[in-house]
């Protein structure tokens, strides 16, 4: 768990959080191999090509095994507001799965109002 998590920082860091939730939301849990050269590789298809080449300049070549980091993509996808039903879809668990992620949150983040302002 521990590596997992160190893993999960460091592809954080150098993808940044959107494309770090990308590639954990396309090939999370798989071993993926990175290449020196993204164009047209499994992974530039995945998350795309900029995405790729950031991985690739700072992991080149190596195989990773890619984490489901659901933690990070609850408080990703709930940052943007999603439900927690839409959320537990994205992540593949129960939605009391997902009140279980954000029960253990001590600064859970408030949801973004979706209600539309009637002038």
């Amino acid at each position: 768990m521990k590596a997992e998590h160190h893993l999960s920082r460091h592809l954080l860091q150098i993808l940044g959080e959107a494309d770090f939730v990308r590639l954990c939301q396309e090939l999370g849990g798989t071993r993926v191999y990175v290449p020196y050269k993204c164009e047209g590789s499994e992974l530039a298809e995945a998350i795309g090509l900029q995405a790729c080449e950031k991985l690739s300049r700072a992991l080149a070549p190596a195989t990773i095994r890619v984490p489901l980091a659901r933690r990070e993509r609850a408080m990703f996808y709930r940052a943007q507001a999603l439900s927690n039903a839409k959320i537990a879809r994205k992540l593949g668990i129960t939605e009391t799965g997902v009140n279980r992620i954000f029960a253990g949150e001590t600064d859970l983040p408030e949801r973004p109002s979706r209600q539309l302002r009637l002038l």
